[in-house]
């Protein structure tokens, strides 16, 4: 199985940067993380090894994958599986239309991790658990303390934790660097769609002061005037401000 960051294909692309994940234990841990029951929605089966492990747990298995030759390959490969090849980018798969319950897992593309995971959030038809492979330092940055608005975007819609670290030589070839299991329970949303409209203005200098960066809404006075009675720091940057903070903002903005 070819996986870099998601991008699954044969070894006659090694040109285009692929790395082969061969490590079935790997494999199966991310399927056992997945859980079990009737639907997994996998992105990027490629060749099919992961949906080998999760065919092991679960009734059925709908692959999204964006490779024609690939998807079209694959049901070769799972002969008397209930198994169901959709060949789309996983982007524009209507997860609204899938029956409940179900699941969503796979190895994603690095360069729109954060896409892929706000499509499968965004969806009022949530999964019931959500396990991602990943590059190591996004994982981190979405559980860390310090907030990014992509684990905004997250928090405000899944308990997410970490699981097992794929290191880089357990590729082949090794990628410039490691990988990692991040799974996530989608729930409610913790704030409306209100507050996160005020979050994404906060960040939209992430390195400049949130009192400046919000100052295009209110007079500066006035948001310091906020802060303050928040006893919230003005000089505080939006990676220091949690969804309960930025709720506060609002409420006295408004």
């Amino acid at each position: 199985m070819v996986l870099k960051g998601g991008i699954v294909s044969s070894k006659n692309n090694i040109s285009l940067g692929q790395h082969w994940l061969y490590n079935r234990a790997i494999l199966n841990e991310i399927a056992e993380l997945a859980g079990q029951g009737p639907l997994c929605i996998e992105i990027g089966p490629g060749l099919g090894t992961l949906t080998s492990s999760l065919f092991k747990r679960f009734d059925k298995v709908i692959a999204v994958e964006f490779d024609a030759d690939l998807a079209r390959k694959l049901p070769g490969s799972f002969p008397g599986k209930n198994l169901e090849v959709v060949n789309q980018d996983f982007l524009k798969y209507d997860l609204a239309a899938v029956p409940r319950p179900y699941v969503v897992a796979g190895n994603i593309p690095y360069y729109i991790t954060s896409p892929i995971i706000e499509h499968i959030l965004a969806t009022e038809n949530a999964p019931e658990r959500v396990v991602l492979l990943m590059q190591k330092e996004v994982a981190e940055r979405i559980v860390a303390e310090k907030e990014t608005l992509l684990s905004l975007r997250v928090k405000n819609r899944a308990d997410a934790e970490l699981g097992p670290v794929v290191v880089a030589s357990e590729f082949t070839p090794p990628p410039k660097v490691d990988s990692q299991v991040l799974v996530l329970k989608p729930h409610a949303p913790v704030v409306p769609d209100e507050v996160f409209r005020l979050i994404e203005v906060g960040f939209i200098a992430p390195r400049k002061k949130t009192v400046r960066n919000l100052s295009v809404l209110k007079a500066r006075e006035e948001i310091q005037e906020i802060f303050m009675q928040l006893g919230i720091g003005v000089d505080v940057r939006p990676g220091d401000l949690h969804l309960d903070d930025w709720c506060k903002i609002y409420q006295k903005m408004v």
